[in-house]
């Protein structure tokens, strides 16, 4: 049976949009709230909606800068159905189905609040849209993140109402709006909106906080997947362990640290690899040490595994916070409450904007991209005779030289790890004034987001070049180190490497060896694979 959801305002987490959105879970509305939100309509429409009625913003004036302009009740269809079609102004190539589903699901709940005004024949469109899988085409550009979504949510709209020009995707094909509600057995096809319907649906946040947590779950995997090929780096230059006693961490007193440093011994546990033992054995490359001396420490991107990666688990901590009370905000505007008089009241503020948002994808941003900065840093050492304690140059077989070995793959990875760099520039403080200055700060949220989804999709790729290499270096080294065994976690990793990829003693076609890897990480499948032998990583 598919999961159902059920919204209420409140309790929607990350992880439940990513089920809706991934993996064709279903929503449905608390009875509470579809009573709240029922109750509210009516008296909107029993003292609000006449034309003897006091002016309120979006039920019977124009919005933005025509706030000043009265709408007679009689052409308030009219006025609905225009503000869909001159909304619908995104540009680009279209969300991803998964963002759309998870952007449905966030409006939704934002309406079981019961502070939005418009009517439940609305909020129930929506969901029979979301739960029969008809996924608007929605534009990714043209959002500032200013009054909301205002662009993208209303290509959203336009599919609701049926317009015959708006498209949606249904059992995999791009089609019509009517087309696919009608495939979708959603009736009427052509559905006219209200005073309030439209100014509710369209002035949210609601895409830019689907991609967001749906960036945040990815984000988050990533970081413990880099734990995992951190810890096989380590096995692959013998690295020692003294730098992930407990001790030190809870010295330091950050929390992302000490969980770090936690996974980094759980997925080593039982190495001999990174014992004195193996360390004694002298690679022929190993031209820095020509006698064996206690190692003393190793580089910072090994040692310092834990201050890095849990300095950013730490930011994405923060950031999940932030984006779980967006998916239980209520961003339209205005917002209607209950005086004490029982009495309705309405508020015109400012809760479509996207600022929270925007930071928390910035520091997304730049936390994925420190984790790629130190993959790179650890693969390159890898490579590297003079850092690696005597691996081949280059990862190369022999003899080196007619052998070009791994130097170019991981030029590749600093390619890709500058890249995130140039994406780190804060959204956030970028603002640009719209709409005849009505909108004067803009957030820059949507954009926030999509450029962290960059960086989230290209650090696999350096991941996956890290485990590769890392396996490389066992790989080549069986000879003088066969005998000392990986760690728990670390020897499923690498078995799972050594089956993917096709390792031989010479230089071989790169993609071939590339391809798998970075799959491996794309997919999570070395972070699955420690988890299911040593449980959950922190």
């Amino acid at each position: 049976m598919t999961r159902i959801v059920r919204l209420d305002g409140a309790s929607l987490t990350i992880e439940d949009v990513v089920q809706i959105a991934r993996h064709g879970a279903g929503v449905e509305i608390d009875p509470t709230c579809r009573g709240e939100i029922i109750r509210v309509r009516d008296y909107i429409e029993r003292e609000w909606l006449s034309d003897g009625a006091a002016p309120v913003y979006g039920f019977n004036t124009g919005v933005g800068k025509l706030k000043d302009f009265a709408i007679a009740q009689a052409d308030n269809d009219r006025f609905q159905l225009n503000i869909v079609l001159s909304h619908c102004a995104g540009i680009g190539e279209p969300a991803p189905q998964d963002v759309v589903r998870a952007m449905l699901a966030i409006r939704i709940n934002a309406f079981c609040q019961g502070v939005s005004g418009l009517r439940i024949e609305v909020v129930d469109r929506l969901v029979e849209m979301l739960n029969r899988g008809v996924h608007p085409v929605v534009p990714l550009q043209g959002s500032v993140g200013a009054s909301g979504d205002l662009a993208p949510l209303a290509h959203v709209v336009s599919v609701l109402i049926g317009h015959e020009a708006a498209e949606a995707w249904f059992e995999g094909e791009r089609m019509s709006a009517p087309r696919a509600l009608a495939k979708a057995g959603i009736s009427p096809t052509s559905f006219a909106l209200a005073a309030k319907d439209c100014l509710a649906l369209i002035n949210g946040n609601s895409l830019c906080a689907a991609m967001a947590a749906l960036n945040i779950h990815d984000a988050e995997r990533q970081a413990r997947q880099a734990d995992v090929a951190g810890a096989l780096s380590l096995e692959a230059i013998r690295g020692e362990l003294a730098a992930f006693d407990p001790r030190i961490h809870l010295a330091r007193r950050q929390s992302g640290q000490i969980d770090v440093a936690a996974n980094i011994r759980r997925i080593v546990a039982g190495s001999e690899r990174t014992s004195e033992a193996a360390r004694m054995v002298h690679l022929a490359d190993d031209v820095i040490h020509p006698a064996y001396a206690p190692r003393v420490q190793d580089q910072y991107s090994f040692r310092c595994m834990p201050q890095v990666h849990g300095s950013c688990r730490d930011n994405l901590a923060y950031a999940r916070t932030l984006i779980t009370n967006e998916l239980n905000a209520a961003t339209d505007n205005p917002l209607v409450f209950w005086g004490a008089d029982g009495v309705l009241e309405f508020l015109s503020g400012g809760n479509f904007h996207c600022e929270p948002i925007a930071f928390a994808m910035d520091i997304v941003s730049m936390s994925l991209a420190e984790i790629g900065n130190i993959s790179e840093r650890r693969l390159f050492a890898l490579c590297d005779s003079t850092l690696s304690y005597g691996l081949p140059p280059n990862l190369a077989g022999s003899p080196p030289g007619l052998n070009s070995g791994y130097a170019v793959i991981s030029c590749s990875a600093a390619a890709i790890a500058s890249e995130n760099k140039g994406l780190c520039f804060p959204a956030s403080v970028d603002t640009i004034p719209t709409k005849s200055n009505q909108e004067d700060h803009v957030s820059m949220a949507t954009w926030a987001c999509r450029k962290a989804r960059q960086i989230i999709d290209n650090v696999p790729k350096i991941i996956g070049i890290e485990l590769m290499l890392a396996a490389r270096a066992i790989y080549v080294t069986e000879p003088q180190l066969g005998g000392f065994a990986l760690g728990l976690g670390t020897d499923a990793v690498y078995r799972a490497l050594r089956e993917a990829i096709p390792f031989c003693p010479e230089d071989s076609y790169m993609p071939g060896q590339t391809g798998p890897a970075i799959r491996i990480a794309t997919q999570g499948v070395a972070l699955d694979l420690v988890e299911r032998g040593i449980g959950p990583l922190q």
